[in-house]
């Protein structure tokens, strides 16, 4: 460890993948880890030994744990990011340290070669099914022992573009989904990635849902998780601009973007709502949603707001 901030550039990168692995002080672990979500969502996981006995006995309930584990330094966190072939990775660990020195987080970046079966690999070591409000259980494939205690199953296995309702952003915009959906709404999903909450949506009781995405591989995506979760013949997936490829009126409208993206859906939102529809948005955090309001409170109300280790997420309706 150095003083300073700094980063070490391993001498040759020759796998498909490339690993950024971020340490920070254990304290800034959700503030650094939320910041690399920015860089690539889809891949990341996090070393965070500083609660190792009471998580241990929680989650395994055991309290004998490997010495391995135990010799972990608890002061520090390792965030791991995985970068495939056409990103650069040198592009990212300027952002990240840029991002770092800004919010005054101590960090140390290394880069490694990582073929992509590492990365699941470790992807899959880390996530444990995970609950998202009162009825949905998020579900890792490879878990075959595990009670849903009579909750929603939505199964997800690691892909490129797959978010995984890990991060704070998916699960707030779920949770709403799961309050304001009812039984036989309709259901559009603007940019919807992975298809995590479109899926969420069918299984908690949508007719249908249509999924829009400029990335072609996040449709592709979307719809074989669709097909995971047999849902796949009440989801459309559509690849292209909102406007010039989606029509109709639907019961309930998702964005889960960044800020920035959301402004702008936001706008083209109404087209899609009728008077009594709801519109629910993440993907903000919170030095941002002061921006977020300023460009839609003029066709929009918030009829509830949740708010997560700095991310805030919205449900809202058409003013009157």
């Amino acid at each position: 460890m150095t003083e300073n901030n700094e980063y070490i550039i391993s001498d040759e990168i020759t796998a498909d993948w490339t690993e950024v692995a971020i340490t920070v002080n254990a304290e800034d672990i959700d503030r650094a880890g939320d910041i690399a979500q920015m860089v690539v969502p889809y891949g990341i996981y996090i070393e965070d030994y500083s609660n190792l006995e009471e998580e241990a006995m929680e989650i395994a309930h055991i309290d004998l744990i490997d010495e391995d584990l135990l010799a972990k330094d608890r002061t520090k966190g390792i965030i791991h990011v995985y970068i495939n072939p056409e990103e650069n990775p040198l592009e990212a660990v300027g952002f990240l340290r840029e991002r770092y020195t800004a919010e005054n987080i101590w960090n140390e970046i290394e880069t490694y070669g990582c073929a992509q079966e590492d990365w699941i690999n470790n992807w899959k070591k880390y996530f444990k099914p995970i609950k998202v409000g009162k009825k949905i259980l998020i579900h890792p494939i490879w878990i075959e022992d595990y009670d849903a205690e009579g909750r929603v199953v939505l199964d997800i296995e690691p892909g490129l573009a797959f978010g995984t309702g890990t991060h704070e952003t998916t699960r707030l915009c779920m949770q709403l989904i799961e309050k304001y959906l009812k039984e036989g709404d309709t259901m559009l999903d603007m940019g919807c990635g992975s298809g995590i909450l479109s899926v969420a949506g069918l299984l908690l009781g949508a007719s249908s849902a249509v999924g829009v995405d400029i990335d072609a591989l996040a449709v592709k995506t979307a719809i074989e998780n669709t097909k995971l979760n047999k849902v796949s013949e009440r989801f459309t997936g559509i690849c292209g601009n909102l406007t010039e490829k989606v029509s109709g009126k639907f019961n309930l409208v998702a964005a889960n973007i960044v800020a920035d993206i959301v402004i702008l859906l936001s706008k083209d939102a109404p087209l899609f709502m009728n008077e009594d529809s709801t519109y629910i948005i993440s993907g903000i955090i919170d030095n941002r949603e002061e921006d977020v309001l300023n460009n839609i409170l003029d066709k929009f109300e918030v009829i509830e707001r949740l708010e997560e280790k700095g991310w805030v997420a919205m449900a809202l309706k058409l003013r009157k």
